[in-house]
């Protein structure tokens, strides 16, 4: 029994009656706040840029369940709803705005069940998202409602993933249980003695420590150094089972990817625990591409995900560069500055930064192309200084501390980037990709809301 159909595929074959209901929805559809945001999104566009990066597909394979422009949809209407996979599913099945927005109809008395549809989805857009590429559709499909093209604003943030806060304790705990686990059970498959370690003692004085409030620094220490000798112990057994069975055990890319990283933990903690200062510092075993990112705030010194540096035109955001590694994005105003002439095609003359972008080499820069920036003057005020300009500068500020700032909240709050829930780097920066840029279509669609009751007033006075 077919699940889905294409609304494309079937309008001409719906019976026409005095009541068309589906012809309701779609109205309807187009005055809601998702139709509003579906006007705003050049779907098409963008399914043509990803379809021209897939592979030739077989004929004969299978035909996928969404087209490739309800895929996309469905990767905005993740951040939009801010559900799980299985709870976006469930809703998509009830909500007929929503399936008009993927377009696609679900048989209701056959709706979907399976959650890892979105899932599958998300980890094969994610290997084609070319984020510059698409960043340029969206610019060229929004650049008509956009004001003041010549002024840039950029800023750096963390946009975090959803992680435990990690300690030393903690991710020499984690790989020594899972290790524990994964030699139980292939020595239990293979009918190898299980190993003698030390395991279950150290986990009563593991659980033991972590019910104090407070340990103190010499017990933090010792249990530190029990648990590496366990790791060590632990991937020694495993080595030598794989020895003993002749590499005849088969792991998951999954489990592969655990073992490379206990292995890697293991060396990292040893140095720290001998006083070493490290680079590349791995908080997961189950995402060992996350790094701790400084950021040297009060309430938060630490955080955990992708650093991204924003530019910001007219209150909408485009990522100029992310990383899941710390970078100095005070050096990055330069490449900011070309990135938005790449995307707009207009020199900037305006643009506002934090005051780690205020170095001499980029003061320099921006006087040479004649940019007006709003960095604190060096030196003495002249006394001749033009007052327009100092008041341009303070606007600039103003600005960015303002719509810069709060779209970082707003994209963290209400679009599912706040805490991004993720298993691999490609399907994270989808995410964060994916609900930053439906931030910036909802945007869009209320100040065009905005503008309508504006002009529906004047019309009313008028009258």
């Amino acid at each position: 029994m077919v699940k889905i159909q294409k609304i494309s595929e079937i309008t001409a074959t719906l019976p026409f009656t005095e009541f068309d209901f589906l012809q309701k929805y779609r109205d309807g559809f187009k005055s809601s706040e998702l139709g509003r945001i579906y006007e705003q999104l050049p779907l098409k566009e963008l399914a043509e840029k990803i379809r021209g990066l897939m592979p030739v597909k077989n004929p004969q394979g299978k035909k996928p369940m969404f087209p490739l422009e309800g895929e996309i949809a469905l990767m905005f209407l993740k951040p939009y709803t801010g559900m799980s996979d299985d709870g976006l599913v469930e809703m998509l099945n009830g909500n007929i705005h929503m399936q008009i927005f993927c377009g696609v109809l679900i048989d209701p008395d056959n709706p979907l069940k399976d959650g890892k549809i979105v899932s599958a989805i998300r980890n094969r857009l994610a290997v084609y998202l070319d984020i510059k590429s698409l960043q340029k559709i969206l610019y060229d499909k929004w650049k008509s409602q956009l004001e003041n093209k010549d002024m840039m604003l950029t800023d750096a943030t963390c946009y975090e993933s959803l992680l435990r806060y990690p300690t030393d304790v903690k991710l020499l705990w984690e790989c020594c249980e899972w290790l524990h686990s994964l030699l139980s059970d292939k020595c239990r498959l293979t009918g190898e003695s299980k190993p003698r370690t030390k395991y279950h003692e150290i986990d009563k004085a593991r659980l033991s420590y972590a019910k104090q409030r407070k340990p103190r620094k010499s017990e933090t220490k010792k249990l530190r150094r029990r648990l590496l000798h366990l790791l060590e112990r632990l991937l020694k057994e495993w080595t030598r089972l794989n020895k003993i069975t002749g590499g005849l055990i088969r792991l998951s890319a999954e489990q592969n990817k655990r073992v490379r990283a206990c292995h890697m933990v293991l060396d990292q903690q040893r140095r720290l625990f001998n006083g070493e200062k490290i680079d590349h510092r791995i908080v997961s075993i189950d995402r060992p591409y996350i790094r701790p990112i400084v950021r040297g705030k009060e309430n938060k010194r630490v955080e955990f995900g992708a650093k991204v540096n924003n530019i910001q035109i007219d209150g909408i955001s485009f990522i100029e560069h992310h990383s899941f590694e710390a970078f100095n994005e005070g050096i990055r105003l330069k490449e900011s500055i070309e990135y938005h002439k790449e995307l707009t095609g207009i020199d900037a003359k305006r643009v506002g930064a934090d005051t780690i972008y205020a170095n001499n080499e980029n003061r320099k820069y921006c006087t040479e192309q004649g940019i007006t920036t709003c960095f604190a003057r060096k030196g003495p005020r002249p006394k001749d200084e033009d007052a327009d300009l100092s008041t341009a500068r303070r606007i600039i500020g103003t600005l960015r501390s303002t719509s810069m700032e709060g779209s970082f909240g707003n994209q963290k709050q209400h679009y599912s980037v706040g805490r991004i829930a993720a298993r691999n780097a490609r399907s994270e920066t989808l995410l964060l990709f994916f609900g930053i840029h439906m931030a910036n279509a909802a945007t869009l669609a209320a100040r065009k809301i905005a503008l309508e009751e504006k002009e529906k007033r004047q019309q009313e006075k008028r009258a």
